[in-house]
Parts: structure tokens; sequence; C-alpha cells
């Protein structure tokens, strides 16, 4: 039995709030008087559509906040900064119908992301308004996205125009993710996995690009947990049932000399139980911790992500820590749907700021996975006779590896009848089980895992839209960001158990075939093969690239390889005056002139 988990709270402090900026035009004897109503109107609807269609990530609806009166000078504009200070706002949109006084009614925090959104209508200039403040954000290097809907709307209008709407909404996902970053940390579960370059933790990347921390803790501090038996019993218990009821074992598929007793095996299920238990009271905190003497070890690390080092120091002698990544990037577990951790394999910090990305972008589950194989269609027809069809005509890209696939991808989830993954509250208890019954977990292949250990295995269903993503970090650059929009395609059973088993068939797969432009990186699959920048992705449900795009323009971080028409990218207007041209050399060039969000180069 699946059932829905109360909403606790998992992080220090409330979530941030949006502040909506009602600017006026502050001329007083007749000119503001008679736009007072129509001002705070629109900030008023901005705010109720806002919290009416975006959700936080314990699916509770975003809070607006409204000053009480218009700005029109600088002292109102202090007052609502004031306002804004004490009610945790993270992020501001000013909304305006008329002509306002620019720079004296701008917001002028640093550190919180702005857009402005100017009405488009005849009777009074909101439009120019919104030019004249979108100049003075570009003067003063405070970056503010513009909103200026296409059509002419009358005065008393109230509606909010489809595209202005599709504009407030990516604006405030992208601010609202770098928003609730702020503050939190990345959890270092030990160091360099395998000579991985993501898992040589930057600790300036995070503080500087994210407003985040790093804590560093060293893998032994789980054997510490383990031997001294610090996790809650009765968790344990209950967790250990539901695990062996509900989690199928797959046939061991190594020699006879490699294999594990049964009693190894038995002792493994409760050791990957534990280190689940313990990686995430090390996130979050545990308060049972402390009803069972441990104070300090119930704080936890107030860590909004994290990742596992495991290979080999950890895997050469212990079981991996596929169980516990797989579970903590899951939207369910022996205590109902819940909202997921976010966590990477391998301890790959980049992967795991780009699952964090797409994670509060979409409340919902990502995958962790190695960007594995490109297979064209002369070499799957060679080792298969079967020529591809359909969005894999092109050939596919192998996402493939065995720790941290959120068991959400497994396809027990839909939506409209369709293949889906999505925000928990979403999920149906159902669902959950569905995806339970199509994974298996295999005991690990000793050849890769000496310790042990059991590792998921769920082929994705096709037919889902998603984007992978990753940052890398560049010398003398800093953070850039790739991402690819695409499909998870099906593939004949015969061709996809041919193509599977040149790997790990004991793991999750994803076929993947991204949307192709006939130019550049995406000139076809081999070359965005070519062109992804490190040996691990994140893949998250849905075409996201736009909102991913915007926040990567919020954070100062370049976009170096997407596969979006220009159409759907959004960024602060003081871009376009570094190049219209040339976007993608433009938004290099913004981002070095106004340096990382939290800290000048």
């Amino acid at each position: 039995m699946i059932t829905p988990m109360p909403v606790t709270r998992r992080y220090v402090g409330d979530w941030p709030r949006i502040g909506i900026r009602p600017a006026i035009d502050g001329r007083r004897n007749g000119v503001r008087e008679s736009l007072e109503g129509q001002t705070m109107g629109l900030a008023r609807a901005a705010a109720q559509f806002l919290s009416a269609n975006l959700r936080y990530p314990d699916g509770s609806p975003v809070e607006c906040v409204v000053p009480a009166d218009c700005i029109g000078g600088v002292v109102e504009a202090a007052r609502a900064a004031e306002l804004f200070r004490d009610q945790g706002v993270g992020l501001s949109i000013t909304v305006t119908p008329c002509w306002c006084y620019g720079s004296e009614t701008m917001d002028m925090d640093p550190l919180t992301p702005k857009a402005v959104w100017g009405f488009n209508g005849t009777e009074r200039p909101g439009a120019v308004y919104l030019a004249a403040v979108l100049a003075a954000h570009a003067q003063k290097g405070l970056p503010a996205f513009g909103i200026y809907g296409r059509d002419v709307q009358d005065a008393g209008d109230a509606d909010i125009p489809a595209d202005v709407q599709e504009k407030l909404l990516r604006f405030a996902r992208a601010g609202l993710a770098a928003a609730i970053m702020r503050g939190k940390s990345y959890l270092s579960l030990g160091g360099v996995s395998m000579g991985i370059a993501g898992a040589i933790v930057d600790q300036g990347f995070f503080e500087r690009y994210l407003g985040m921390r790093v804590e560093s803790v060293d893998m032994s501090e789980i054997s510490r947990r383990i031997e001294e038996g610090i996790f809650d019993p009765a968790e344990f218990d209950r967790a250990h049932r539901w695990v062996r009821a509900n989690c199928r074992e797959g046939r061991d598929r190594n020699t006879p000399e490699q294999t594990r007793s049964r009693e190894q095996k038995d002792r493994d299920w409760q050791t990957v139980v534990t280190m689940f238990l313990i990686a995430r009271d090390l996130l979050v905190g545990n308060p049972r911790l402390a009803e069972i003497g441990f104070g300090e070890e119930a704080m936890g690390h107030n860590a909004i992500a994290g990742g596992f080092q495991g290979q080999r120091q950890w895997t050469d002698h212990s079981p991996n820590g596929d169980f516990m990544e797989a579970f903590l990037n899951t939207s369910f577990d022996w205590d109902g749907i819940r909202a997921p951790y976010v966590f990477a394999t391998e301890n790959d910090s980049l992967n795991g700021a780009a699952m964090l990305f797409g994670y509060l972008l979409t409340n919902t589950a990502q995958v962790f996975a190695d960007v594995r194989t490109y297979w064209s269609p002369e070499a799957v027809k060679r080792v298969t006779g079967v020529e591809l069809e359909g969005r894999a005509a092109g050939g596919v890209i192998h996402l493939i590896n065995s720790g941290a696939a959120s068991l959400d991808a497994a396809g027990g989830l839909s939506r409209d009848g369709a293949p889906a993954m999505k925000p928990f509250w979403e999920i149906g208890e159902a669902e959950a089980a569905a995806s339970l019954a199509a994974t298996t977990w295999y005991p690990a292949v000793t050849g890769y895992f000496r310790g042990g250990g059991f590792s998921s295995q769920f082929v994705s269903p096709g037919g889902m839209p998603v984007t992978m993503g990753r940052i890398n970090l560049v010398h003398g650059v800093g953070p850039v960001l790739q991402l690819a929009e695409g499909w998870t395609v099906d593939l004949p059973d015969r061709v996809h158990e041919t193509l599977n088993a040149r790997t790990d068939p004991t793991w999750p797969t994803q076929w993947f075939a991204p949307r192709l432009s006939g130019s550049g990186a995406f000139r076809d699959v081999y070359s965005m093969m070519s062109a992804w920048g490190a040996n691990h992705c994140a893949m998250s449900y849905g075409h996201i690239g736009e909102d991913l795009v915007a926040l990567a323009a919020v954070l100062r971080i370049p976009v170096n390889m997407h596969n979006l028409p220009e159409d759907r990218l959004f960024r602060p207007n003081v871009w376009m005056s570094l190049g219209t041209a040339d976007p993608e050399g433009a938004d290099f060039r913004a981002c070095a002139v106004l340096g990382p969000l939290y800290g000048r180069r």
C-alpha cells in the first residue's frame, strides 16, 4: 500500500515569495489618481495568476506579495523593498499600464531576479516606461526580463494575454528556482569518483553562481552510522519489510565464482536500506535521531542536492549506492508518495546541479544517466538486421547508468493516457505500484561492484518528451550549460535486447532521439552526441529548454548548446545590447560582463 505522505518542512526557512511591484506615474492632482485602480488591478491579477499556476516543491501554491500602495517614486520603492525583505520575497515583477519615473521606481536589489511587464495599451505609455526602465537596468548592471504583449489592449482590459502569461510563468519559474537554491547546500558524500571531473566539487561555482554552500562528509560517516546504529530502527524495520515485499530481485548474472551467497545478498539488502536512511538523514536531518540520543546527527546539512562517490573506495568492499540513489530520486518509498530528493551518482556535482535545475523548474523527479553510446541506423541494421523508424530513424543515444535513475521513469506513471513523469501530488497509488512492478533489482555485477549490492533495471517507455541537460566547467570561462530537447523512443524488443546486451543489461535504460535542426550540434544525432561535453546528463520530463535558458540567464551561466528556435529564447533585455544577430555570442558576452549572480569575477 502506497499513500501520499503529509507535507513536512525539509529545509530551513520559508519558500521564497514573488514580489509584485505596481509602478505608477507619481504626478498627483489627477494623473496618479486616475491610474491607481488600473495599476493595482494589474498587480493583483498577476499575483492571482501566478499563485493559481505555480507550486513550490512541496505542492503548496506559490505566494505573492503586493504592496498596499503603488510605487510612484523612491520612497514608495524603498517601502516596497522593506516589505519584500520582511516577507521573504526572492524575485520581483514590476507591472504598470502607464509612464513612471524609471530609475526612481525600479527594483535596485542586486540579488533579486527581476522582470518588468509594461502593459501594451495606447491610452497610457506602459511600453514607454518599460523601455526606459529596462535601459536603466542595463546601465546599472541590474538585468531585467522585459515582458510586453504582442497585441494592443484596451485600457480597461483586465485579461492577461496568452503571450504575457507564458513569459510571466517562464520568468517566475526561473526566478523561483534561483531563489529556492540560495542558502541551501550541496552535500558531497565522499570525494572524486574514478577521476570524473564533475566530482571535483567546485565550491566557488556553487557559492558564486547558485548562492549555495558545499558540505563535505567522508563516506566513512556512513560506515560509522551503520556500526553505531545511528538511524531510526523502527523505520529500518518498516522499510526492510516493504522492500523485500515490493522490490523484485532478478536473476544473478555473475559467474558462479563471482556470485555472492544468499546470506551475503540478504545482508546486502539490509545494508542498502540502511544507506538510504543515512543519506537522507545527512541531507535534511531527522528529528527521530534526537529522540534516540543523536542530537547533532539529527540536524542534517540543509542540503537540497547531494552526491555519493561510491566507486571505488566504497564499492570495492561494501554494497553499492544504486538502491540508495534510485529511491532518493524517486517520488515514493515505504512511507508513501512524497517529493523526490536530488542525488547524483559518482558524486558528479555538476550533473547534480543540472538535475537540481530540472527539478526546481518542474517539481518532477530527475534521471541521472551516462550518455553511453550513439547507435547509427547503419550500425543497428548491421547488428540486428532491423531498420530504425519514426523518431529513431536518424539513430538513437543510449542513456544508461547503474545508479540514480528515478523509478518515476520506469513507465508506471501516465498523463492523458500517455507515459509521463509528473509532480508527486499528481501520482496515484496504483501508478507508484506499477512503477515498482516495472523495476527489477539485479544483484550487482561484482566485476564492477566487488562489495555487492543491487541495481535497478527498467526501460523507460517511448513517446515521452524529455530534455537532457548538463553543466560543465571550462577553464577561463566558468560554467556553461548545454541542453537537448527530444523524446524517449521504443525499440523493437529484439533490437533493444541485442543493443542492451552490449553494455550492462542490469541497469535502467532510456533510448533518446533529439530534435534535429540540420545545422551545428544538431545537424544529426551523431553531431549532438559528439558535442556533448561530459559523460553524464540529467534528463527531465518535458521540453523545458526555454525555462533552462531563462534560469541560466538569471544565474549568468551561458548556454553553449541547445536546439531551441530563437523565438523560444527569453533572457534579460540587456542581452540584446550585446548583439542581436548572434544570440549565443551575446549570451557569453553578457554573462562575462555581468559576472556570477552572487559575486563578481
